[in-house]
């Protein structure tokens, strides 16, 4: 027990000093489920000790979440509050950092009609529409972490007994963020300078485009011109360094909205808005999915598909070597957070303008001139194998091996 109280406290210091990397004087907000009010209290005191004006907690708790679902009036699934929206403009606005404890019941939904959903998430999208531009632009400090809750330890660790699943989440969430070393916050700079090493290499090389081949993929994305590769930690508008993801083992960019041709197959469940969708495939034509499959949750996939005209164009291609830390690990989070840090993954919906020079500062017209895409959604899904092999065409027309055997192929 005393050893677990370190390593929440170390977890705790590490992702206000490295995923928000919160400077004195400014506000935090945490979204946190309630079943996390231990790690909560401690980054609430991490905080203060960091030079916090101002901590709100806004608590969450999935049966009340999945309430409206049940009880409801119809009109209720296409509201969303605009004071609410407007609250978060102004945090923004302001100065604030976000930290959000994202661990969503991977069942939340089960046996929920998906319109009522899919009306929910598109009234969402749609009210929260600006603060989302702020997020994808990187205008403010936000860091999206994991922390056990019953019900996903339940799901991921169902073949333990009942009593040791919690635990084995912990242990999965403290060694995938590198809590067990000496010092959780050096070890994270030194992750972020490979991350780095990385991006500045694909940088350079300027492919014009990437061709995927695996077990049931043969897809070629390309790539717009000035694109950027990101990955580790980023900027925001006030130059704070920051960690939108614990963990993170990807580096990704910005694919031509309408450069997408051929078939891709997933390889791990997603977990769409609290429902799962499994062994699904895209056929893309001139960018847009243009046929579609999935053995598990179709009509939920069908949904998002039809969110908007966006939904079915690409707004991220990233890059994760199966040889991993987490993929390593070889279990399924049902949790979008973690399984694309263990998998090459792609995501239908919106891109990030930062992966795009000067994408910060574009319209959204002057974006998809850009060869970039715009959509109420960003839904990452997973494409990585261990047969992975990924070439990379230069503006010469060289065509050189990115992945081979699921890994990095280029050296850094």
């Amino acid at each position: 027990m005393d050893n677990f109280q370190r390593n929440l406290e170390k977890y705790a210091e590490l992702v206000v000093k490295i995923g928000v990397n919160l400077n004195k004087g400014q506000d935090l907000m945490i979204e946190s489920p309630l079943e996390s009010l231990e790690l909560t209290r401690l980054i609430v005191k991490k905080a203060y000790e960091a030079g916090a004006n101002f901590v709100q907690v806004h608590w969450q708790d999935d049966v009340i979440t999945r309430s409206k679902f049940e009880h409801a009036h119809d009109e209720a699934f296409d509201y969303y509050p605009l004071w609410y929206t407007e609250m978060l403009e102004r945090f923004v606005e302001n100065g604030g950092a976000l930290l959000n404890i994202k661990v969503p019941d991977p069942d939340l939904y089960a046996g929920i009609e998906a319109s009522l959903i899919s009306r929910a998430s598109k009234a969402a999208a749609t009210a929260r529409g600006k603060y989302q531009q702020y997020v994808r632009t990187s205008t403010f400090s936000w860091c999206l972490i994991k922390a056990p809750t019953v019900a996903w330890a339940n799901k991921v660790y169902a073949e333990l007994p009942e009593e040791q699943r919690v635990n084995a989440m912990w242990e999965a969430i403290f060694k995938i963020n590198r809590v067990y070393e000496e010092d959780p916050v050096a070890a994270w700079r030194t992750h972020i300078e490979q991350l780095k090493r990385v991006r500045k290499v694909l940088n350079e090389k300027k492919y014009r485009a990437l061709h995927y081949r695996a077990t049931g993929t043969d897809l070629t994305v390309e790539l717009p011109e000035n694109h950027i590769w990101l990955g580790g930690d980023k900027a925001n508008g006030s130059g704070i360094r920051f960690v939108a993801n614990m963990p993170t083992e990807e580096v990704f960019t910005m694919p031509k909205r309408t450069g997408v041709r051929g078939v891709v197959s997933s390889t791990k469940p997603l977990n769409v808005n609290g429902a799962l969708v499994d062994r699904f495939s895209f056929r893309f034509e001139e960018g847009k999915v243009v046929d579609y499959q999935a053995e598990v949750g179709y009509e939920h996939l069908s949904r998002l598909l039809d969110m908007d005209e966006g939904a079915r164009y690409l707004g991220e291609v990233a890059l994760v070597p199966y040889d991993s830390p987490i993929s390593n690990l070889d279990r399924i989070f049902y949790n979008t957070g973690i399984d694309e840090n263990a998998s090459c993954h792609l995501a239908l919906g919106s891109c990030y303008p930062i992966n795009v020079k000067d994408g910060a500062t574009l319209s959204t017209d002057e974006l998809k001139a850009r060869g970039g895409n715009t959509s109420l959604i960003h839904v990452d899904f997973m494409i990585g194998t261990s047969d992975l092999e990924i070439d990379g065409y230069l503006e010469d027309g060289t065509v050189e091996p990115i992945f081979r055997a699921g890994n990095w192929a280029l050296k850094f």
